[in-house]
């Protein structure tokens, strides 16, 4: 199993969003020393506590201060881009990343937004957007000599040769793209489908252990579609995880610390908005009211001693029928550094070791 970090990039609103940008590269300096293979950035435009609107800058410097582990938008939401513009982008990033470059894309699931960018995504427009945004940036990626693209919402050209010398030649370094990668959070998402159809990368966000089971089951219907087989070690596993020398200090520093507090005062309360809560619980009896934090961590985090969480992660792993990558869920630890380091450090040093034998097909 491969151990990646997946970062919103989180941070309090009383974070200066220079402060924060720091954190989340000493924090992928830290992920490149351990020996961690790839991190993800998000992309939020309306959210306090999801303060960064541009994965790309923050990729760009981490591209320069780490060594091995590749990284990627998690991803570009795609409704807000002009998709020839993107394509050009993250072709230019591919090669300032020699090759490290990862690809996310996603809808955007903010009605914040969508109101910004006046983007309709109670009717699904967003994921509509979506699926057109990337078929023109694959297709400019493709050997097509060129094209004119009349879509619902972009009109692309890929033009011809002019004068002789001007023409698109801008692609990415890795052939024909880097890896992509597509996050979901529902039962039936349409975005997991769209994973499966393309054969792309699926990242499962973290809910309840019960619900990402469907998951997969959303990648293969869209397989099926195209005709692929989908390889459950390119599935990726969105968790919350704190590691500590003894359970009682896990505790603490999660649901004590700033894990528990994004979770009590914006990610619980905005799952909440959307009655995606369900999606957490243990059992469906349980009332909204009592999902918490310390639920949560009782129920579905991967907090404890590193023996404690290699038996949650084994437990897990065998619940889902099996998935090839952890993605370690980011928070803001400024004001505790070296407990979420010493975090990172226990679970890449201690249960990673544990959990070799978890390798599916």
């Amino acid at each position: 199993m491969e151990l990646g970090y997946f970062s919103m990039p989180s941070h309090p609103p009383e974070r200066g969003l220079k402060a924060g940008h720091d954190w989340d590269l000493q924090t992928l300096r830290w992920l490149d020393e351990l020996g961690y293979s790839e991190a993800w950035i998000g992309e939020h435009h309306t959210a306090p506590w999801e303060p960064h609107p541009a994965p790309d800058l923050l990729i760009a410097q981490a591209l320069l201060q780490t060594k091995r582990i590749k990284i990627g938008p998690g991803g570009f939401l795609l409704p807000y881009h002009h998709p020839a513009e993107l394509a050009n982008r993250v072709a230019m990033l591919d090669h300032l990343s020699e090759g490290r470059l990862l690809f996310g894309v996603a809808a955007s699931g903010l009605p914040s937004d969508w109101a910004m960018f006046n983007v309709d995504g109670m009717s699904g427009q967003n994921r509509e957007m979506t699926r057109e945004a990337l078929d023109i940036i694959l297709r400019l990626w493709s050997d097509e000599p060129s094209f004119e693209f009349k879509g619902k919402y972009w009109n692309v050209t890929k033009p011809e040769l002019m004068f002789g010398f001007l023409k698109p030649h801008i692609k990415p370094l890795q052939k024909p793209h880097p890896r992509i990668g597509v996050a979901g959070l529902s039962t039936n998402s349409d975005t997991l489908k769209m994973a499966g159809e393309h054969g792309f990368m699926p990242l499962s966000l973290n809910l309840n252990p019960a619900y990402v089971a469907t998951h997969w089951a959303a990648v293969e219907e869209g397989a099926r579609r195209s005709g692929k087989t989908p390889k459950r070690s390119d599935w990726r596993m969105v968790r919350e995880v704190f590691v500590a020398e003894t359970d009682e200090q896990a505790w603490e520093l999660s649901v004590g610390g700033m894990m528990g507090r994004m979770m009590r005062e914006y990610f619980l309360p905005l799952l909440g908005q959307f009655g995606f809560l369900q999606y957490l619980k243990h059992d469906e009896s349980v009332p909204d009211s009592d999902v918490t934090p310390e639920y949560c961590a009782k129920h579905n985090w991967l907090i404890g001693s590193p023996k404690t969480v290699t038996e949650k992660l084994e437990k897990v792993y065998n619940d889902v029928g099996g998935f090839g990558g952890l993605l370690v869920f980011g928070f803001d630890y400024v004001d505790n550094p070296n407990a979420w380091q010493t975090s990172l450090r226990l679970l890449a040093e201690q249960v990673a070791p544990k959990i070799k034998h978890l390798t599916p097909a």
